[in-house]
Order: structure tokens, then sequence, then C-alpha cells
């Protein structure tokens, strides 16, 4: 009796194991369920809810909704019954809880399309810089989803190059993914992909598909979203545009899909393009795409409205769910799939498109703190006090500087590919930098400038040796240059628990079967 019950118990264990979901990966253009190797195309929905989720008036919080637990669990159903199997998130804050979240929608058959990048921590198309403090969050983020079965990939930039005057932006997030990237290959137990979704410009839109793939493998995207809205109303695949860009892409060596689709320009929307989406003549060159977007929000394209934590069904969720049931997209095995395909050249410089191949560096605190080691001025407390959150009081003091001593070694220029070799430290180190080099420049200076600055005792000599000093990555997944500690660090990997569970009973049984 008690070796039945214990084979019981392994059987209903075993099944909760087999149902889990496979992990995805991607071989030439597709994307494939790593298990079956049936191709994987993705039926997403954008979902990042407003309601419920506040910040309480914290400009710098973050609105997570993948740390609301209720409603996950009573959303993830409602997406499993419109015939979803991926939930993109804009945003989330890695130092919470999201096991149980995870957990809704992978019991939901729904895997997760994270974006790393946040409001707070992002780069800015203006003035585009990717430094220490956007490095270490990305990792952060990495850190706290990279364990989940059901994590599809993550997207480490969103429409951040948007039109033909922010290019040189899209340097700043294609060494973003390279880094981002590397420290997955280097640091975790499984890969998880990282790529690049865009607006769809005309003017920068051929150009922009091939600058995120081209160039060495390991600075390449490992996948391109296109946020497209094209087909609006009863349209047609030659009329909404689909098929001209189903042309272009057509010889694409990496995954391509629709990161948000939906147009609202007439409502209710009847998604008669998810037809020609999942059907033959896209299939081959598209994986399926994301719903833009979940919740009724200010800009009006809700599947569903939440008030007080209760869902309303709205026309949309129902129209949605009539197209998806309909389709029953034609893959092909990944056994069947070589990988021939040649990435594209790197688009030439334009007009239109003006940034350089060469990516910035890798950002590394550890080089950062070096610099500052060899300085005797550097910014003072009254700098961190009054200045501190406030980056453009601190460039107001770095663009006065500027004027007066030379900082290319603090600036980067992605049209021409030359970036400082401490381009990518904070402004406070910048600042400290342009400081120190005024009074060396200019003999008769104070180290004071109106109470910023502070006579410090270097603790280096020279500070070219510091520019070598890169970030080495550990298993822990932290920067050998700084292993303070971290509120936001994640529990190491554990032997997987099926195996110690097997063991386990096996184990027991042995015992019981010698009594």
């Amino acid at each position: 009796m008690q070796i039945a019950s214990l084979g019981i118990i392994c059987l209903i264990y075993a099944a909760t194991v087999v149902n889990a979901l496979h992990p995805i990966v991607i071989k030439d253009n597709k994307f494939f369920d790593s298990v079956t190797k049936n191709q994987f195309f993705i039926k997403g929905v954008a979902y990042q809810p407003r309601d419920g989720h506040t910040t309480d008036g914290n400009k710098d919080a973050i609105a997570d909704p993948l740390a609301d637990t209720t409603a996950c669990a009573r959303d993830a159903q409602l997406m499993q019954k419109l015939g979803l199997n991926v939930v993109r998130v804009y945003e989330v804050d890695p130092s919470k809880n999201h096991d149980q979240c995870m957990k809704s929608f992978a019991d939901a058959g729904l895997y997760l399309l994270l974006d790393i990048a946040t409001p707070k921590f992002s780069i800015n198309r203006k003035t585009p810089e990717y430094d220490t403090r956007l490095y270490n969050a990305y990792r952060k983020t990495i850190d706290a989803f990279t364990k989940y079965d059901n994590m599809l990939a993550f997207i480490a930039g969103n429409e951040v190059t948007n039109d033909n005057t922010n290019t040189l932006a899209s340097a700043y997030v294609k060494a973003a993914v390279r880094d981002m990237k590397k420290y997955i290959k280097t640091t975790k137990k499984n890969y998880i992909p990282v790529g690049y979704a865009s607006n769809d410009d005309e003017f920068i839109r051929e150009a922009i598909k091939d600058y995120f793939v081209c160039g060495d493998e390991d600075e390449q995207a490992d996948f391109f979203g296109v946020n497209m809205y094209e087909w609006c109303g009863d349209s047609t695949y030659e009329k909404s545009g689909y098929a001209d860009r189903t042309k272009e892409f057509a010889n694409y060596h990496k995954p391509v899909f629709l990161s948000e689709y939906g147009c609202n320009l007439v409502t209710p929307r009847e998604f008669t393009d998810v037809e020609a989406l999942y059907g033959p003549q896209m299939t081959d060159v598209w994986s399926g795409g994301v719903v833009y977007e979940w919740s009724q929000e200010n800009n009006n394209y809700g599947l569903v409205k939440i008030q007080d934590g209760k869902v309303e069904l709205m026309e949309d969720y129902n129209y949605l769910q009539k197209e998806l049931a309909k389709v029953n997209p034609k893959g092909v095995n990944m056994d069947a799939v070589s990988e021939n395909q040649q990435g594209p050249q790197c688009p030439d410089q334009t007009e239109n498109w003006k940034v350089s191949t060469k990516l910035p560096p890798t950002p590394s605190d550890g080089a950062c703190s070096c610099m500052l080691d060899t300085l005797s001025c550097t910014a003072s407390d009254q700098v961190s006090n009054t200045m501190s959150g406030n980056s453009s009081a601190v460039g107001d003091q770095i663009d006065m500087l500027c004027g007066l001593v030379s900082c290319d070694e603090i600036s980067g220029d992605a049209e021409n590919g030359r970036y400082g070799a401490f381009s990518y430290c904070s402004g406070t180190e910048k600042l400290s930098y342009l400081y120190n080099l005024y009074i060396q420049e200019n003999k008769d200076g104070k180290c004071e400038f109106e109470g910023n600055a502070q006579i410090t005792t270097p603790k280096r000599k020279d500070v070219k040796h510091c520019a070598d000093i890169k970030t080495s990555m550990d298993s822990s997944g932290g920067d050998s240059s700084d292993q303070s500690s971290d509120s936001w660090a994640q529990p190491s990997y554990s032997t997987d628990p099926f195996i110690s569970f097997t063991l386990l009973m096996l184990g027991a049984l042995v015992f019981m079967a010698g009594r």
C-alpha cells in the first residue's frame, strides 16, 4: 500500500512536469519548440494594465503587472480562452517576486516576452548614452527572469530610434543587445534570446532592420520586432502594406514578428489581418505577432476593461477570439531547417541613417572607480545631495566645463564611432573627471566650483590604465569590479527539482522494498 501510494505521488508529480512549457529556441529565421521541434508562432498580447498598478506618487517607481498575483491569475485564464500563447510586458521591477504570476501564465500556456528597459532605465533617443547605470539595471531584470521555463525572450529597446533625426541612438541600443547576450551566455544556465522592437518609419525601416542584424554574430540581435499598424479596418494583404513588408523581410536571416499590431482607426477592431498573418502568405517570413493591448486605457486599444479588479470583455476581445480560432499556421520541423542564410551588409551612412557600425564599449564600474581613484579634485557631497537624481543639473555643469576643457574622454560620437574611455561613467563621475582636468590645465584654478568640488587624495597615479579594466562576469552574475551587496540579487540555480524528487522517491522505494 505504501509503495502504491508513493507510485501515485510520483506519477502526479511527473504529470505536472510533462505539462511544463518547453524552452523555445531559434534556428535560422524561425522559432521552434526545443522538444517537439515544431515551429512556434507567437500569438501574443501586450500586457501593461494601469488599473491598480499605482506608483503612490513616486515618479521613479515602476508599475509592475507581474507582481499582481490576483490580476495575473485572472487575466491568464482569459488570455488562454482567447487563444494566446505569449504575453509581452514593457515594465517590471526586478526587486519584486514574480513567481506566482509566472506560474499563472505558464499554467495557461503563456510565454513571456519582456522589455528590459523602463522609463527610468532607458536610452534617451535625443541624447543617447549607455552607461553603467543602465548596464546594471538591465542585468538585474535578466537575473530576475531567466530562471522561468516560460521565458521566451528579452527586448533590449522599443522604438528608441523612431525616425531619421535620432538614428545615432541605435548604436547604444545595439551595444546593450551585445552585452546582454554575452551576459546571458556566460552567467545563465539556459540562453534566452535578446532582440529589438522597431516602429515602421518609412525613411529608416530598411536601414534599421539590417543594422540590428549585421556585423559580428555576437553583436546581432537574435530577432527583430516591428510595431506595425498598417492594416486598418476592412483592408487586404496587398492594400494594407503587409505584402510589401513581407517582401522586404523575405531573405531575413533572423526571426521577425509583429511586436505590436492592431490599428484602431476603425472600431471595433475585427482583426481581419489575423488570417493573413498566420496564413501561407506570411508564415514563411513572419513568426506571428502581439496585439496591442490587453486593457482599455486612454489610447483606446483595449481588449478588456478593468475596473476595481473586475474585467469586462470588449467587442475587440470577441472579434480577436473568433479570428484566432480560425487559424492554424503550418510551420516546418526544426530538423528540416538549415542555417545557410547570411546576414545583410550593414547599411551605409546616408542623410537618413547616420549611425556608425562601431558600437560603444561595455560599461565597467571598475574602470570608472579606477578613474576616480586617480583624481585630486572631485565632485563634492553638495553635488550628491543637491543634484542626486537630477541629471539635467549635472549635465549643465558638464556642458559648462566642456567649453573650457576637452570632453573627448567622457563623450560618445556614434556617427563617427568614437567613444571616450569613460563615456559610460555616471554623470557625477564624468563631472569629477572634468573638475580635475580643469585644475590640471589651469594652475591658478581652485578646486571649488562654488562648493561643487572638493580636494581629494589620489589612490592611484595613472588614469591611462583604468580604461583597460573591463567588466568581468562571474558565475553569480556580478561584476568583479563591484562586489557590494545587492538587494536585487537573485538566488543561484539549484538542482533540477524533478531530478531531486525522482531520486528521493527511488531511494524511498528501494528502502521500503528492502524491509
